[in-house]
């Protein structure tokens, strides 16, 4: 009964602790992760002659696509993991290590706006511990179903917090659900990385917005980048054509495949004919999470304090080995 985009963070928290849940950890923790392992990666593919453009790898839905038919841009694929299986792999290595936690006995179960989460935790190369990253992937509807039937009152809940060990996120974080929220997420990182500053100007709004595809040139370090945006499976597919006969000089794109990104993903609570008819649901969802980042105090995935204890105390560098080893996965050429 909330306004639509109503930020319901803390008590989905409380209602999760409510339904029997030992430790409740935010996935926007893994989503910096990504951003460090992903910028870190495209500033390797650029200085190197690595593989360009570099096209994200967290909408498992995208992944699949290319998969099957783009095999031959597969190595265009970003290796890093989604925040859902970083998050999941973490858990049973890292935290599982300092608590001293056998990971056999840790069942993780992530809450998602995404119906396709279910098929990728069951993919191969996401067992950073030999055990699966993530055991169970629930959609954002079947947890409001949860909830009603364990009848909580959802709106009378407090607001509570997430577990310390991975209860910190950025405003990066946060706009990974809004199409173009990750591209901006890591061009943050990758400017401040690529500079050895910080960049005062974090807001890439020219590829904010929830049309189906988006493009812009920026200047990173001297260096002119250009990007493209794309959500929506048939935007992907013109784009790639594009791409596969390279006619589109591109660096660095993203791509979604539900519309709008994360925050319209086939999971999320379905919304009456009437919502629809007088309500950008995308629009308002979408800038509920720009809210949030402008509002947060820590804005780039890189100053995440406790993402920076992850790699000091476990992982290394971004990129190493160890990092690597656990939050990169890899794909399979299917359509060949």
């Amino acid at each position: 009964g909330l306004p639509i985009g109503t930020n319901v963070e803390g008590k989905m928290v409380a209602a999760l602790r409510r339904l029997g849940f030992d430790k409740v950890f935010d996935t926007d923790f893994g989503a910096d992760m990504t951003i460090m392992e992903e910028a870190t990666e495209f500033i390797h593919r650029v200085k190197n002659g690595g593989t360009l453009p570099m096209i994200t790898s967290c909408s498992p839905g995208w992944v699949k696509f290319c998969e099957h038919y783009y095999p031959d841009l597969v190595d265009n694929l970003s290796t890093c993991k989604s925040p859902q299986n970083m998050t999941g792999a973490l858990i049973k290595t890292w935290y599982a290590q300092k608590e001293g936690i056998d990971p056999n006995n840790i069942v993780s179960v992530s809450v998602m706006p995404c119906t396709a989460k279910k098929f990728e935790i069951k993919r191969d190369d996401e067992d950073a511990a030999g055990l699966p990253d993530v055991d169970i992937s629930i959609t954002t509807r079947e947890l409001a179903r949860l909830i009603k039937k364990a009848q909580l009152n959802f709106n009378r809940l407090p607001e509570e917090k997430f577990d310390d060990a991975m209860g910190v996120s950025t405003g990066a974080a946060v706009i990974f659900g809004a199409t173009g929220g990750v591209m901006e997420a890591a061009l943050r990182t990758a400017a401040d990385l690529l500079t050895g500053e910080s960049q005062e100007a974090i807001e890439y709004t020219e590829i904010r917005g929830t049309e189906g595809f988006k493009e812009a040139v920026y200047k990173v370090a001297g260096m002119d980048v250009k990007v493209a945006v794309v959500s929506g499976l048939s935007n992907a597919d013109a784009l790639l054509q594009k791409v596969r006969a390279g006619e589109a000089d591109y660096q660095f794109i993203e791509v979604m495949c539900c519309p709008g990104g994360c925050v319209n993903g086939g999971g999320q609570p379905v919304q009456s004919s009437v919502n629809h008819s007088f309500y950008d649901i995308k629009k308002l969802r979408a800038q509920a999470l720009y809210d949030q980042d402008k509002s947060m105090p820590l804005r780039k995935s890189h100053l995440n304090p406790v993402l920076q204890k992850c790699y000091e105390e476990f992982l290394g560098e971004p990129g190493s080995h160890k990092a690597h080893e656990i939050l990169h996965t890899s794909y399979v050429k299917r359509g060949y």
